[in-house]
């Protein structure tokens, strides 16, 4: 019997190597960070489009996953202890995945907590507030009358740009030298903000200096260049 048997999920999208790791996912900023860190890893895994557009991530199966209704989702069949473990929060996988390989993750404790700290920074800070400009800039959002909302997240977006911008000072990665999960957890929605929201003149983008040659470099990654397709849309 599968490994996967027991994940209703699975009968949705069934797995043609049971034995890699599962991803289920969508190209968007939150799910690349895992498709990124799975191809910077080597680790072996198989991708499921989870369609976001046809609210693939609210029907049953999925929700039995991720009871929260959001892309990414994981199930390792070789888990904690050797069994099958699901694990949804695109921040939660990646620490799963750095300190399941050791890799991009700080083995000395205060690295460790650094690097959590800024992974934690995105997540509260970066993801929220870039999307909600992305809403408000470029979707449905635009459209409202009261520009204040635009206002506040065009401002706060510009403020965590700088805080990059002066963390990145005399480092080439959020961690100095060494490539984390902090950059890999950052990249998809700085380059998600510059380009498909369209805000880059809106938020002062070409003013900076650090963040656009972080972003450059990091892009240049290959495995963050096959991260941003993985898996491929519909």
């Amino acid at each position: 019997m599968s490994a996967l048997s027991a994940f209703p999920i699975a009968t949705r999208w069934p797995a043609k190597h049971p034995d890699r790791l599962q991803l289920y996912s969508f190209p968007t900023p939150n799910g690349v960070k895992v498709s990124i860190m799975l191809e910077e890893i080597g680790l072996p895994y198989e991708a499921h489009t989870i369609n976001i557009g046809q609210n693939e991530t609210w029907i049953p199966e999925f929700l039995s996953l991720n009871p929260n209704g959001k892309i990414p989702a994981i199930i390792d069949p070789d888990g904690p202890g050797g069994a099958p473990f699901g694990l949804f929060e695109s921040g939660a996988i990646l620490v799963y995945l750095a300190e399941k390989t050791g890799k991009l993750l700080p083995a000395d404790p205060a690295g460790r907590y650094e690097t959590l700290a800024w992974v934690f920074f995105q997540m509260a800070a970066i993801g929220p507030m870039f999307g909600q400009l992305g809403f408000f800039h470029k979707f449905a959002g635009r459209e409202y009358e009261d520009k204040r909302p635009l206002e506040r997240y065009r401002a706060e977006s510009k403020r965590l740009l700088g805080v990059l911008e002066t963390r990145l000072a005399g480092r080439t990665w959020i961690m100095g030298d060494l490539y984390t999960i902090a950059d890999v957890s950052m990249l998809g929605w700085v380059r998600n903000l510059v380009g498909f929201y369209g805000a880059r003149e809106l938020v002062g983008f070409d003013g900076l200096t650090e963040v656009p040659a972080w972003l450059e470099r990091g892009l240049a990654r290959p495995a963050v260049q096959r991260g941003l397709e993985i898996p491929p849309r519909p």
